[in-house]
């Protein structure tokens, strides 16, 4: 297989919301450069990219799938990429080795809420962007409204490059504005004929070529010059001119095609090789912001940005090789785990096929079987050359649920597959709650939980329940109270005796010290659930002796970590030990501890107890017509309006919302839109719940612990 040079290298990203047709894309992209023999379709399951079984009985993408074709001395890396919101994680990854994007409209449709939530990400990277309007020979296809659509979101930067002259179901005609020609098809599509413009298109097609010239030569100095010269530019000029602006986003060239009739694929595949950036052209950062130059003639480095555990085959690295060039049997140290890994074998991926291949360049895409110490984000480099290139950040988990296995034998087993699910999709993240007694998944959707769930059914064989999670409330004060206990336990030889006096009082930042009382000792704990406990030693004349005050203390801290109205922790409460009595003989530490914290739970009761609840931000993203339905469905969630913005044709609606109001908001949102919302959330702060559900909460602890 031909190894090509960093100058000859395009990485593509096929981005878009679901049924846009990337991978009817993809397919024809290969086919069309003679790298497939015949095509397949998703409606028959045989797809090159869309090769998993879950892929096939959902008829839509869920990885990102690695793809190379070779079009005219080029080498074509692409990464099909899934069209819905909770695989973001597959999106991203892509987005983050990829050079250029190819955002796909729907014809019938033109922008949609996929392609909104993508552009989100698209625009941190910071990288070039084709749109391609697809579907051209659609009944319902609809270029010009797809296009305005496209202008309206992204403005002056939208460069047309083509129209269709007969969109529709009888579609085979593209006029071209950079070349100035005619493209007719076949039926069957393919490499089409070349034909003058005719009369009935010229005025229209000189206007809009006009346009494209003014547009490549606004983006450079030399060619305005030539421009104001000679009144127009030659097509290499014009190219030179659109590449300076893709790169600084000042320009998304715009085509048509129809993927699934081969109609327009070769020429969007030709312009990626003259125009779109060579892998070269588009260097990586290291963690600390550097730049590393694409150069295959400096020190090896390759960054990981998709991992693939196989049941049968084990761990699939896949990598772009940021730095140098990499060959079989090469020992690499990994940056993050300092273990030395060997390279044993090399593959350019095909979907499931792996085709070995002897050494890769830099700016190239490749992956490689069996590393034992190296996941996602990890860098590998040659020795001495010690480098990190910058991480992928991936979003944090929008929703949350309780998992555990249907058999308890399997509990263990559960922990391990989760721990492998999460090495192949990091926006899947567990964590065992020790303060809930739940295993929690925290994900991007309902639809990214079942398909985790089916991946433990059908590849691991093992069966789980989702449970709705428990809410981590927390519990404070908003009065200041004293109370004292004394312990005396007496069971013959020596006996325990402890007795401590206490206040204790609401706590918030910056609050005056405690007047009336003789401060000896000060002790501020930031709380690992959040929140403070600032804990004073106001003892005078000796009464406790001082080395009882760390018990006292740990007394405390235990009875905050159950508070007693629902037995969630305790935060923001300030405690002055100020008296109490010792035995010289029946003291000590567990005597002092046990006071403490009976103190502590007496003065709690009748200090106005309060239970908080966790508060999210929450942003949706929605059409404006369904912004009413929406809202009305968030105050029944107890929300609380912050504001309101536009993206584009959409509108971002900000709120507060109790997590409690959280549960299945996704299912809930897709349902009262279509699915043509989505949203964000985040954790923002706690707050106090309302009076008659603090009553029912306690009602709730009370009965569970009596039964």
């Amino acid at each position: 297989m031909k190894v090509y040079d960093d100058k000859h290298i395009k990485n593509v990203a096929l981005l878009g919301s679901s049924k846009s047709g990337k991978t009817t894309l993809a397919e024809t992209m290969l086919f069309e450069a003679g790298m497939l023999n015949r095509r397949g379709t998703i409606e028959d399951k045989n797809t090159v990219s869309d090769y998993h079984e879950i892929e096939h009985s959902r008829e839509n993408s869920v990885y990102a799938t690695s793809l190379h074709t070779e079009w005219r001395d080029y080498k074509i890396n692409i990464i099909d990429t899934p069209g819905l919101d909770d695989f973001i994680g597959e999106i991203i990854s892509s987005l983050r080795v990829s050079d250029t994007s190819v955002m796909l409209i729907n014809g019938q449709h033109g922008m949609e809420i996929g392609t909104e939530l993508i552009w989100n990400y698209v625009e941190k990277f910071n990288k070039p962007v084709i749109f391609a309007i697809n579907q051209m020979d659609h009944p319902k296809s609809n270029f010009e409204g797809a296009l305005e659509s496209i202008q309206k979101r992204f403005g002056s930067a939208v460069t047309q490059m083509q129209y269709p002259v007969n969109q529709g179901e009888g579609f085979n005609t593209i006029i071209d504005l950079l070349k100035m020609i005619m493209y007719k098809f076949s039926p069957e599509g393919g490499k089409p004929e070349k034909l003058p413009i005719p009369d009935d298109q010229k005025d229209k097609a000189e206007k809009l070529h006009n346009e494209l010239v003014e547009k490549a030569a606004e983006n450079d100095e030399a060619l305005m010059e030539l421009y104001f010269e000679k009144g127009s530019l030659d097509e290499d000029q014009m190219r030179q001119g659109l590449k300076i602006g893709m790169m600084n986003q000042d320009v998304f060239p715009v085509f048509c095609l129809s993927a699934k009739s081969n109609m327009g694929s070769g020429r969007l595949m030709g312009f990626i090789d003259n125009v779109a950036p060579a892998a070269s052209e588009i260097p990586e950062k290291t963690e600390d912001g550097k730049e590393i130059p694409c150069d295959s003639g400096k020190p090896t480095a390759l960054f990981i940005f998709k991992t693939l555990i196989e049941p049968n085959l084990g761990k699939m690295s896949f990598f772009k090789v940021v730095s140098g060039q990499i060959k079989v049997g090469t020992a690499l140290v990994n940056h993050q785990t300092g273990a030395t890994e060997q390279i044993n074998q090399l593959f350019i991926m095909d979907g499931k096929n792996r085709n070995p291949i002897e050494k890769l360049v830099a700016g190239d895409i490749g992956a490689t079987l069996k590393l034992k110490s190296t996941d996602t984000n990890h860098t590998l480099h040659a020795k001495g050359f010690d480098v990190s290139i910058a991480p992928i950040e991936f979003p944090y988990p929008r929703i949350h649920t309780a998992i555990e296995a249907q058999s308890k034998n399997d509990d263990e087993k559960l922990g391990e597959i989760l721990k492998k699910i999460h090495q192949e999709d990091p926006t899947l993240t567990i964590e065992f709650s020790g303060e809930l007694k739940q295993m929690l998944l925290g994900g991007q959707g309902e639809l990214h939980f079942s398909i985790a769930k089916w991946i433990l059914e059908n590849i691991y064989k093992l069966h789980i329940d989702f449970i709705k999670p428990k809410i981590p409330y927390r519990e404070t004060i908003q009065k200041a109270t004293d109370a004292s206990y004394r312990h005396k336990k007496q069971s013959g030889g020596a006996g325990q005796f402890g007795e401590v006096f206490l206040k204790i009082e609401p706590y918030y930042e910056g609050m005056p010290e405690p007047s009336g009382f003789n401060i000896r000792g000060k002790e501020e704990k930031e709380l690992e659930w959040g929140g403070k406990l600032v804990f004073y030693n106001c003892i005078v004349g000796g009464v406790i002796d001082l080395r009882y005050l760390p018990a006292i203390l740990k007394g405390v801290m235990e009875k905050m970590e159950v508070g007693p109205l629902t037995g969630s922790y305790v935060r923001d409460v300030r405690v002055m030990v100020y008296d109490g009595k010792m035995h010289a003989v029946d003291s000590n530490d567990i005597s002092f501890k046990i006071a403490g914290s009976k103190a502590f739970s007496a003065a709690f009761v009748d200090a106005a107890p309060q239970i908080l609840e966790p508060i999210y931000d929450l942003e949706v993203l929605v059409p404006e017509e369904l912004m009413g339905d929406v809202m009305t469905d968030l105050q029944t969630r107890r929300s609380v309006i912050m504001g309101m913005d536009s993206q584009g044709q959409y509108q971002i609606i900000k709120a507060k919302t109790p997590l409690a109001e959280l549960d299945r908001y996704s299912t809930s949102l897709r349902s009262i839109t279509q699915g043509k919302a989505s949203f964000t959330s985040k954790f923002a702060e706690y707050t106090a719940v309302p009076g008659e559900i603090q009553k029912k909460l306690t009602k709730e602890y009370v009965e569970l612990e009596e039964s």
